[in-house]
């Protein structure tokens, strides 16, 4: 499908030798920049995503979660799970004492361990030639001399000003003078880079024993929160085995539960009984039959996904093609049908990914969940905490309910396009609750409507919020018409649909070809 060169828009990026795709200049260039050194992607990958937990503060940090998988030749795809877990001391029945039905976005007790930095130091363990010292040298200089904020984060950090001045130490570290800066202002971080400084020193345990989580405790205890400095200590992630699905022919890979990449291929096990093709890719039928799959895909998760610990319904049984089919037979091509519909809007989340000349594929996502997540911050530290743990419910008959040692229903989730055992395409969508549908959103776009990663990306998105349909502004009046007649409750999106970023390979011509999202500040570059 070749791109209309009258209009605005982007061209895929092509090269050869390694490439990026992050959803920030400055992030992407320090990838590049990596590779270019001699760097693994893993290298590459954690530079970037260091990078990002400054240059683009409220949709990540390094206090909160990141899955990963990396690919190389001829050997098993490996997962990485980096998410944290509630305290030990954690308990449902305690919330319901105190009359807490629901964990709230800012509440204390959605702050869980924050697994990122473990999870950085694993992947270049395992799979790098630098260290965390040289990983974060990047991150260090932006936070310690400042960076130029770009205008989607300027967008998204004058958005939550008052989450951040409702706590003392977010608004000294996170405000200028009670306020959001700019575009193009030039932002520091002073005490982050101290904390960065001593992690590139003293690796993970700088964060995870000592000042840094005593920090992060003190500044969350008081609001009755159950961590404690224990907890930061024993925290350890954990080295998964990638679940999959075959969408015609190609093999698409996620992290298993706690993370929602189960949903996405539930989604594209029931689309793939229908001739996606033969529909128009921005018309309503399409849209109309995706939505209905998702709010189906959507209640799975909702009744099942948890730590895995805690499941009671088996991944393969879930993943299994005949119940799919039987989910899609449910489905009414001409109307709306009555469904669970509990996902909100959220896109707070940073993607990216890296490939080397070497054909080691990293895809990668770090999260703090919403907005500067709880916005706590810490007063030493200022180490901005994760609200993860709101994902949990307060139900001691549900697996996902708040517990012991637990981790929660996780939004953010990584994936993979395999052909034949090798990595065809490195792929991820941001958007919170959005990013599975984003999945099958870029995979039908790719495989149905023969887009090349940059067209698939920037395509209009559709999704829903409770009972609400909620369409780009990309989306035709004619399609909006189509889906109102199907009795859905249309109304264009206050922000577009999260972001993503893919690098494919080809294979015979030995070619990257990367695509970055137009919806945040970011790019592909490659060498």
């Amino acid at each position: 499908m070749t791109r209309n060169f009258h209009l605005p828009g982007r061209s895929p990026v092509f090269a050869g030798e390694g490439m990026a795709a992050t959803s920030h200049p400055l992030a992407t260039q320090a990838a590049i920049e990596v590779l270019k050194a001699g760097g693994t992607a893993a290298d590459a990958a954690v530079t970037a995503v260091a990078a990002l937990c400054v240059v683009e503060p409220a949709m990540t940090g390094i206090g909160g979660d990141c899955f990963c998988l990396v690919s190389q030749p001829g050997k098993p795809v490996w997962g990485y799970n980096g998410s944290g877990r509630a305290g030990a001391k954690a308990s449902t029945q305690a919330l319901l004492d105190q009359g807490i039905n629901s964990i709230g976005m800012t509440s204390a007790h959605s702050v869980t361990v924050p697994g990122a930095i473990e999870a950085w130091d694993a992947v270049l363990k395992n799979y790098g030639r630098f260290g965390l010292d040289r990983a974060l040298a990047p991150a260090i200089r932006f936070a310690e001399h400042g960076f130029p904020v770009a205008p989607r984060v300027a967008f998204d950090w004058a958005g939550v000003i008052d989450k951040l001045k409702a706590d003392p130490a977010a608004t000294k570290h996170a405000l200028a003078d009670g306020r959001a800066p700019s575009v193009g202002d030039v932002f520091r971080f002073p005490a982050l880079a101290q904390t960065l400084k001593a992690i590139a020193a003293h690796g993970p345990k700088a964060f995870y024993e000592g000042a840094v989580a005593e920090d992060i405790v003190a500044a969350v205890a008081p609001r009755g929160a159950f961590l404690t400095v224990e907890d930061f200590a024993n925290h350890r992630g954990d080295v998964v085995t990638p679940i999959s699905t075959n969408y015609r022919g190609l093999d698409i890979l996620e992290i298993p539960p706690n993370g929602q990449g189960l949903v996405a291929l539930v989604l594209l096990n029931m689309l793939e009984g229908f001739d996606m093709a033969k529909l128009d890719a921005l018309g309503p039928e399409r849209f109309h039959l995706v939505l209905e799959a998702a709010r189906m895909a959507y209640a799975i998760r909702d009744t099942h996904i948890a730590d895995p610990i805690y499941m009671r319904a088996a991944i393969p049984a879930l993943l299994d093609k005949g119940f799919a089919g039987m989910l899609a037979d449910k489905i009414d091509l001409s109307k709306r049908t009555a469904l669970p519909t509990k996902p909100a809007p959220g896109s707070d989340t940073v993607y990216l990914t890296v490939i080397d000349r070497d054909r080691t594929a990293v895809s990668f996502i770090n999260s703090l969940f919403s907005a500067f997540g709880s916005g706590i911050c810490g007063e030493k530290s200022g180490v901005m905490q994760n609200n993860r743990g709101a994902c949990f419910v307060v139900d001691p008959t549900h697996p996902n309910t708040f517990g012991p040692k637990k981790r929660p229903m996780h939004t953010i989730i990584p994936s993979m396009a395999m052909r034949d055992g090798r990595c065809e395409m490195a792929f991820g969508v941001m958007g919170s609750h959005y990013q599975p549908m984003g999945h099958a959103h870029i995979i039908n776009n790719i495989v149905d409507y023969g887009m090349d990663v940059q067209q698939a990306i920037d395509a209009p998105r559709v999704f829903f919020t409770g009972e609400r349909t909620e369409v780009e502004n990309g989306v035709s009046a004619a399609t909006i018409e189509g889906l109102r007649k199907r009795g859905h409750d249309v109304h264009v999106a206050p922000l577009p649909w999260g972001g993503s970023q893919a690098i494919r390979i080809d294979w015979e011509r030995g070619v990257l070809i990367g695509g970055s999202d137009p919806r945040k500040d970011g790019c592909a570059l490659g060498y």
